[in-house]
């Protein structure tokens, strides 16, 4: 994981990002193996989705790389485990864990082979790993493309795609299981990247774009000031609503990719 970038917006992270309930719960249903635990969450961060699946009564451990995203989730929880660490290099006995978890995770790894590996050895036979995040062809269908091309195309070559994360998993001794479409709902309470897919004022809101890696460290400045006077003309022209449209798919905005490890 990139310790840098999550060091570096990790102060006000929580001011636009929490836990979306309808997204815990998927990753709960994915997940659950039919006993309450150890499960493993990767990339924690501060703990959002942790805590979250905590209330479902999940025993669970949270692991990341950042001491600042670190400190946030102890101060908020004191009776969840959190650990400093990469997927890389999970601090963990071999076959610890009963389920893994990730939420928006997989781009930031350094090597996502060495990843499943990891995750192999400190996962038991027959549990799951289970991860929310977006691959390359669905964000192709980001309306975001046409006001930030140069931002939205970096973050897309950071995703691994879906062939890709198949193979890896694969490679690592899991079997991959069909993964989950996920379309943006209007609840959303997580404000990741596509938050604003129905809600384009959103990006408006220089908070709500700290709290998103790609505005945080891949935009462009005079690329995003650009895109934001045209995307605020265009929504009080209505213009907007065309070029929306324009990029509509059927894809999923992100997926809800799944492994087991074969016992």
């Amino acid at each position: 994981m990139k310790k840098v970038l999550y060091n570096q917006i990790g102060n006000d992270y929580n001011l636009t990002r929490s836990a979306d309930p309808y997204i815990a719960g998927r990753l709960y249903e994915a997940v659950f193996s039919g006993t309450d635990g150890p499960y493993l969450d990767i990339g924690c961060g501060t703990g959002n989705y942790t805590i979250a699946l905590s209330g479902k009564r999940l025993s669970i451990t949270g692991v990341d790389p950042s001491d600042k995203m670190l400190t946030s989730a102890r101060e908020r929880c004191t009776t969840i485990r959190w650990h400093k660490g990469s997927a890389e290099s999970l601090p963990f006995a071999d076959k610890t864990f009963i389920g893994i978890v990730g939420m928006l995770t997989l781009h930031h790894w350094h090597d996502i082979l060495a990843g499943f590996k990891e995750m192999h050895r400190v996962i038991q036979p027959g549990s799951k790993v289970v991860f929310f995040t977006s691959e390359p062809e669905q964000m192709k269908g980001y309306w975001l493309n046409h006001y930030f091309p140069c931002m939205i195309q970096e973050s897309t070559r950071q995703m691994p795609s879906l062939e890709l994360l198949r193979d890896t998993a694969s490679a690592a001794g899991f079997k991959a299981l069909p993964p989950e479409e996920y379309f943006v709902r209007a609840d959303l309470k997580d404000h990741f990247l596509y938050v604003g897919k129905d809600r384009p004022e959103i990006y408006l809101d220089k908070t709500i774009r700290d709290g998103i890696s790609s505005f945080a460290a891949l935009g462009n400045g005079e690329e995003v000031e650009r895109g934001l006077l045209q995307l605020e003309n265009d929504i009080n022209s209505g213009e907007f609503n065309q070029v929306k449209a324009s990029y509509q798919n059927d894809i999923g905005d992100y997926i809800i990719f799944r492994a087991v490890r074969p016992k």
